[in-house]
């Protein structure tokens, strides 16, 4: 753990920098930003995008790495050079290894704004050349649990249909009250706020806050009405991650 990621966890949650896309798409991101200027290994980027209805993402190419988009409102349109074509609403994620290469293009759907959130999952050396897959899962197919003091849904994990080729979880939380997330030995991940308000270890965490978890084994969410954030967390690969524009080499 660098001095760096043990002061952000010290400190407390980071702001969500704007980032606008050449396309006109404008995202707030997570990191790497200049507030927190880290991958998350195996994490390459996170950011939460906003699509207006007349703007979007045309056919274009990535290699290298895994993409887990997740809707919060309105729906997004996916097609890509493998053959598949969905839309993707509320609560619905996907899933695309882009391996040895693909290209995609992502669009808003029905004529409407939307946002969701974008995760970028480094692939180890030994799989950088894999074939390209996409699957997808619908929200009523992302098991769905109270868990003490939250409403909890396995987006990546345990019981969901989205798998990657590195060992991970995600989970989308809304805590009203009080929700310890264990994160596994060894594993590196992050929390985000999506909604409402809360804290995080005690700290305050709003919509566009990431708090970076680098090396605690529990995190305690609370909020005393309505907090939505998001759990993210998997195994480090131990290797290097060059981002290279749409490319993870």
């Amino acid at each position: 753990m660098t001095s760096s990621e043990s002061h952000a966890l010290a400190d407390g949650p980071v702001a969500g920098e704007t980032v606008r896309h050449g396309t006109g798409v404008n995202s707030n991101r997570a990191f790497p930003t200049e507030g927190y200027p880290h991958n998350l290994d195996p994490f390459v980027l996170f950011e939460q995008f906003y699509i207006d209805h007349d703007e979007g993402f045309p056919m274009h190419p990535h290699r290298g790495f895994e993409i887990v988009s997740y809707m919060i409102e309105g729906g997004m349109e996916h097609e890509d050079s493998l053959g598949v074509t969905n839309t993707a609403y509320e609560n619905d994620a996907m899933r695309i290894t882009t391996g040895s290469g693909i290209r995609h293009s992502e669009f808003p759907a029905d004529g409407r704004a939307c946002t969701g959130l974008q995760l970028w999952v480094n692939l180890p050396w030994a799989q950088k050349e894999v074939d390209p897959d996409y699957v997808d899962a619908r929200a009523e197919e992302l098991p769905t649990a109270q868990r003490d003091g939250a409403t909890v849904t396995t987006v990546v994990g345990d019981g969901s249909p989205i798998g990657l080729q590195t060992p991970m979880e995600y989970l989308d939380v809304t805590v009203a009250g009080a929700w310890t997330w264990s994160v596994p030995d060894e594993w590196a991940g992050f929390v985000y706020g999506v909604g409402g308000s809360g804290t995080v270890e005690g700290r305050p965490l709003a919509a566009g806050d990431i708090l970076p978890v680098t090396d605690a084994r529990s995190v305690t969410l609370r909020s005393d009405e309505s907090l939505r954030a998001v759990a993210v967390s998997g195994r480090p690969h131990g290797e290097p991650i060059r981002q290279r524009g749409p490319f993870v080499l």
